[in-house]
């Protein structure tokens, strides 16, 4: 008569007791597969569109390294040449930055002025020989006169508020990912496996086996199982919040032109302001370091000051060559349409993906898929006919009266409370992000370290969260490539969050500060 039995209900039977053991793991089984199907869309969104903001913003970063070389080159000849370094290494910074390492933006763009004023310097008083020491004391007049003019300014205004927003929405695109990977691996208590079986087997046990479960019973036992996803829901709605918020800095009418052009016309343009204040800047510095010694080498016939006249000069709009590489930007162009759509997409997947977890129960349990829609004629864990308990809230601590699973409420998953400690710390980067203020960074080869770049947190908050527990690596994009080459330079590139906006930081109509060149 079923004595035997330890979850289904005594009485006529045909089940063993082996066979009920079978009908266990069978249900943990499908359980786990159950929640794995239900998120699956929401979480190939986060991976989906993590990698292609990824590739799209790493291709727009290369092609506007590979439009200011050609421009240069071809603008300022050898001269360019000759230091473009400086310039090279301003892009290794900016992407050095933006795939997670300790680079602190504003002082990063002071140097690269600071270089900048003491090669131009040199090559306008080279009559003139400078020591070290002289072209240190040199740099140091960089915000003092203005050599630049009001570029370096609003360039750097534009880089990092670009670069933080950037970083740090691919980051909660990852983030977003790797916590709704972990979270719908359920830890399935014993109390959820056998209130599982009795729900979804035990029917078989008492000859109706084509009996599908209740709807209001079904939402007790997803409830009680997925007590501590539900708690989830709170912080996970905060953080889509914040990546709204950013993701709206993404949007905008500027093309990819506009996006790409101020690398290498500002910076020309602040080389011909160099240019004309010169002799101004000469004098002060002479003034300032001392007068230098007389290299020796006599000038030739055609001064280098002539020579920065006729090369050092900034393309018109209608000049400047309309691709760097071919026919790259003509693409890039159809990328970037594409992109504008991405952006309108990715925000309403993220809308969608709001209260995903308290609805989970919901998901699963919907009528006709897993329930039965007849609540007269359902499993209602006895036996056929309707089930009359209420059904409890979501969360953990409405458990205490689920009728269906006893569950433990004194012990939150560890797991999920780390998810959700994760989840708090990137909505506040994501939050500073979206007004501009950068925080700290931990390079990922810098173990330990909570040094970075930036203006704003306190605490050691790092690129790379480290979700401890079971089964729970350090995230971090997939960059060894970028590693070997990093290697070769002698640099110490880190696998932060992938490169997005690298190069919308270079962005003229810059979405965060609509900042306009005059």
């Amino acid at each position: 008569m079923g004595e035997h039995l330890r979850v289904c209900p005594q009485g006529y039977t045909c089940c063993t007791s082996e066979m009920e053991d079978k009908l266990n793991q069978q249900s943990k089984l499908e359980f786990e597969n159950l929640v794995e199907e239900s998120s699956h869309n929401m979480r190939t969104t986060f991976v989906s569109r993590h990698k292609k903001f990824d590739e799209f913003f790493l291709e727009l970063l290369d092609n506007s390294e590979k439009s200011l070389n050609s421009m240069f080159t071809r603008t300022y000849g050898k001269l360019y040449m000759q230091n473009s370094e400086v310039f090279q290494d301003l892009f290794t910074e900016l992407k050095r930055y933006y795939t997670g390492g300790n680079v602190n933006l504003e002082e990063m763009l002071n140097d690269f002025w600071s270089r900048l004023l003491e090669r131009m310097f040199q090559l306008l008083n080279s009559q003139y020989h400078f020591t070290d020491d002289y072209l240190e004391c040199v740099s140091k007049y960089t915000d003092q006169l203005k050599p630049f003019g009001d570029v370096p300014r609003k360039l750097k205004a534009q880089v990092t508020r670009a670069f933080i927003a950037a970083r740090t929405f691919v980051q909660g695109l990852m983030v977003g990912r790797e916590v709704a990977n972990r979270v719908a691996k359920v830890n399935v208590v014993p109390a959820c496996v056998k209130a599982l079986t009795k729900m979804l087997y035990c029917p078989y046990c008492r000859g109706m086996p084509g009996l599908k479960p209740c709807h209001n019973y079904c939402h007790n036992v997803m409830r009680g199982c997925l007590a501590n996803q539900a708690d989830l829901d709170a912080e996970w709605n905060l953080f889509i919040d914040a990546m709204l918020l950013v993701a709206d800095r993404l949007e905008g009418p500027f093309n990819i032109e506009a996006v790409i052009e101020p690398v290498d016309i500002k910076i020309s343009e602040a080389i011909v302001t160099m240019q004309g204040n010169s002799v101004h800047v000469s004098a002060k510095v002479f003034q300032g370091c001392g007068q230098p010694k007389p290299s020796g080498i006599g000038r030739s016939a055609r001064g280098i000051s002539d020579v920065f006249s006729a090369r050092f000069r900034p393309y018109t709009p209608e000049e400047r060559p309309t691709t760097a590489a071919g026919t790259s930007l003509d693409r890039l162009r159809v990328v970037w349409r594409t992109m504008q759509h991405s952006v309108i997409d990715i925000k309403e997947k993220l809308k969608e993906s709001k209260k995903f977890w308290s609805n989970l129960p919901d998901d699963i349990c919907a009528k006709g898929k897993l329930t039965e829609s007849d609540e007269d004629q359902c499993w209602n864990s006895h036996t056929k006919g309707r089930y009359f308990p209420e059904v409890v809230k979501e969360g953990l601590t409405n458990q205490v009266n689920n009728p269906e699973v006893d569950v433990d409420i004194t012990r939150p998953d560890t797991l999920i409370r780390q998810q959700i400690m994760a989840l708090r710390v990137m909505t506040n980067k994501l939050k500073n992000a979206y007004n501009g203020n950068d925080i700290y960074f931990q390079d990922s080869s810098d173990e330990g370290s909570s040094s970075g770049s930036g203006s704003g947190c306190s605490d050691g908050c790092t690129t790379e969260f480290v979700f401890v527990g079971t089964e729970a690596p350090v995230i971090g994009a997939d960059r060894s490539n970028e590693r070997a080459a990093a290697a070769a330079a002698g640099k110490s590139f880190s696998r932060g969050p992938s490169l997005l906006l690298v190069v919308t930081a270079l962005a003229l109509p810059l979405w965060a500060m609509q900042i306009q060149w005059r």
